[in-house]
């Protein structure tokens, strides 16, 4: 079973051609035996992945969606009920517990090195409103540093 994390900018540039281009890149990694898809943040590109994907269980239902949790390490049955109304499953991911943003660079970190391939929104030229690096870039560049398979959709 192949395994595909998704990571991107919390905004993008929604376009038509990149729906289209997110569709066909997420349709022919299914069609090469992805079976897992790996969501961890709330951006748009999470976002786009996520309807992409479950408009396509239609066609293809053993796929799973799995959320990796960054924040709440405890959650209640009426939680994980609602997440279970989207997803197929959710787990904290916990190896630095209390560990504010860094939290959320750890956590790309985990979904990366549990993934076979990496489909990215990275956007090379992005710079925060603040002075820090961009977390899709840590997460770009631990990916280029394991020596993950890599597919980007940000059109230049």
């Amino acid at each position: 079973m192949s395994v595909c994390c998704i990571i991107g900018h919390r905004e993008i540039a929604l376009t038509q051609n990149l729906k289209d281009k997110v569709y066909s890149v997420i349709y022919d990694l299914i069609k090469s035996g992805v079976e897992v898809f790996l969501f961890g943040s709330k951006s748009e590109f999470n976002e786009l992945c996520y309807e992409i994907v479950t408009n396509l269980k239609g066609e293809f239902p053993n796929v799973k969606r799995i959320f990796v949790r960054a924040e709440y390490p405890i959650i209640d049955d009426l939680y994980y009920g609602y997440l279970k109304g989207f997803y197929e499953e959710s787990y904290y991911y916990d190896k630095d517990f209390n560990s504010g943003k860094l939290s959320y660079i750890k956590l790309n970190e985990h979904l990366i090195d549990c993934s076979d391939c990496c489909l990215f929104y990275y956007d090379y030229s992005y710079k925060p409103k603040t002075n820090t690096k961009s977390g899709t870039r840590l997460a770009y560049d631990y990916a280029v540093k394991k020596r993950k398979r890599i597919i980007n959709v940000y059109n230049e």
